[in-house]
């Protein structure tokens, strides 16, 4: 294989490969051209399909359960009410960029989630990501960087102000103006830092999917067309790519490789299944009498002598179950757990919507898709309909179906698939379907760097 000098990993969250390869490539000049001589193809995400832990995965080539972490918010303990957030503090493997510092390459990460706060700075320059409280954190490596980017683009934006928000023009311009200030940040890293692998995630993609899906898509129950916003996805991909070819075009291909890569894709969300209101109509869940009306799941209010299980709502559901001898009020008998699973497998996935068509509902057992089990792991994992539906936490719903989103406006779900492009020296042209664990052991591989044993994913040289 050739000799590969540098490699550029241009992270897009989100991304979706049918819009990319499908419905717009005669759109996207700078991807096109990867494309035709490039591998490219579906990039299967995690289960499940989430962006925290997604991009540790991918930078780790460690499943979920080796990592500990299932989602953005994960139990600490087995109490009831102790939730984290699953920072860079919970991430305890190295990343590619670590393994790069131990043997003296270095590196440029900018906005990949979980890197906030740097615990371990990595030999060359960090940007952290949108899990950042703001920008008077310390969230560059080295300090000093902070400033330099203050005086290239003024305020830079980890993220956009409230994306789930019925103000669509101004999450619109937000979008455009955090993505052109993350990619001139970029090309001034890329020209002035030494590096061998350069690594970036722009969130803009993901935001733009929750924010105007409806209004793209003629299927999802909210489209009407001709609307204003018909056009928005399409634009902003038509953008990005631009913005992609110019950071590139210093590069030489003959001696660099370039890999788009997304965590998951999407798709439009029909619904929401009310997951508490189900556990509650099932018997499974007993609240304590006195409240009423549509509320947020509140532990305090479960009578937990009573309460065999309840759920967390998000983009996918996760069960817990009242262990005794595990949680403090625990009534399931260890000798009764597996059963209750089983039990709540059979019930979920034979749950139909709300006009009595299957849904397509899968639940997994952590132990059946993790090689470890770490952390404080849900006893479920439920994808709700294919993740055309998301699972609702509140309690108090008039209907188990709901069509309003427990926290804020948002049109789209995430999906299994996720999207890539890898054009390199000696990397044939062609489909290429792969898992993002194969992005570790492809970059160890590129830069002649050993493997840690046990790595999830395969090279794809």
């Amino acid at each position: 294989m050739s000799v590969i000098e540098k490699i550029a990993v241009i992270g897009l969250d989100c991304a979706d490969p049918a819009l990319v390869f499908e419905r717009w490539l005669g759109d996207l000049p700078t991807l096109r051209s990867l494309v035709q001589r490039g591998a490219w193809g579906r990039l299967e995400s995690c289960m499940p399909p989430i962006t925290v832990p997604a991009w540790s995965c991918m930078a780790t080539g460690r499943d979920p359960g080796e990592l500990g972490v299932y989602g953005f918010r994960n139990r600490a303990d087995h109490s009831y009410d102790k939730l984290t957030i699953a920072t860079n503090l919970a991430i305890h493997e190295p990343r590619v960029w670590d393994l790069m510092g131990q043997r003296g390459l270095s590196s440029i990460t900018v906005g990949v989630p979980q890197t906030f706060p740097i615990t371990s700075p990595p030999n060359g320059a960090q940007i952290t990501c949108f899990l950042t409280p703001g920008i008077d954190s310390q969230y560059t490596h080295p300090p000093a960087l902070r400033e330099e980017i203050a005086s290239l683009v003024g305020e830079y934006l980890v993220d956009v102000k409230d994306f789930r928000t019925d103000d669509k023009q101004r999450l619109l311009d937000q979008i455009y103006e955090m993505t052109q200030r993350r990619f001139r940040v970029c090309e001034h890293l890329m020209a002035t830092r030494p590096w061998q692998l350069f690594w970036m995630v722009e969130m803009g993609t993901d935001r733009i999917h929750h924010g105007f899906w409806q209004y793209m898509d003629r299927e999802h129950h909210r489209y009407e067309p001709g609307n204003p916003f018909e056009n928005a996805i399409h634009d902003y991909y038509v953008d990005l790519d631009r913005r992609i070819g110019e950071l590139l075009a210093p590069l030489d291909p003959a001696r660099s490789a370039v890999w788009v890569v997304s965590d998951h894709g999407a798709k439009r969300m029909d619904g929401g299944l009310c997951f508490n209101d189900w556990l509650i109509r099932e018997g499974y869940l007993v609240m304590k009498p006195g409240a009423a009306g549509k509320r947020r799941f509140d532990v305090s209010e479960v009578d937990w002598s009573r309460t065999r299980a309840w759920g967390e709502g998000g983009y996918y559901g996760r069960l817990f179950i009242n262990r005794a001898g595990r949680e403090p009020g625990g009534v399931v008998a260890a000798a009764e757990y597996e059963a209750l699973r089983s039990e709540l497998i059979r019930k979920l996935e034979a749950l139909p919507d709300h006009q009595g068509r299957p849904m397509g509902t899968r639940v997994y057992r952590p132990e059946d898709i993790y090689r470890r089990v770490g952390g404080v792991p849900p006893d479920l994992i439920v994808i709700f309909g294919d993740l055309h539906w998301r699972s609702v936490g509140t309690i108090g719903n008039p209907d188990i179906y709901t069509f309003e989103n427990d926290t804020g406006p948002d049109d789209a779900n995430h999906a299994q698939m996720g999207m890539h492009i890898l054009s390199a020296p000696g990397v044939a042209a062609g489909r290429l379907d792969a898992s993002l664990y194969d992005v570790a052991p492809t970059i160890l591989k590129m830069l002649g760097l050993p493997q840690p044993e046990g790595l999830r994913g395969r090279s794809l040289l």
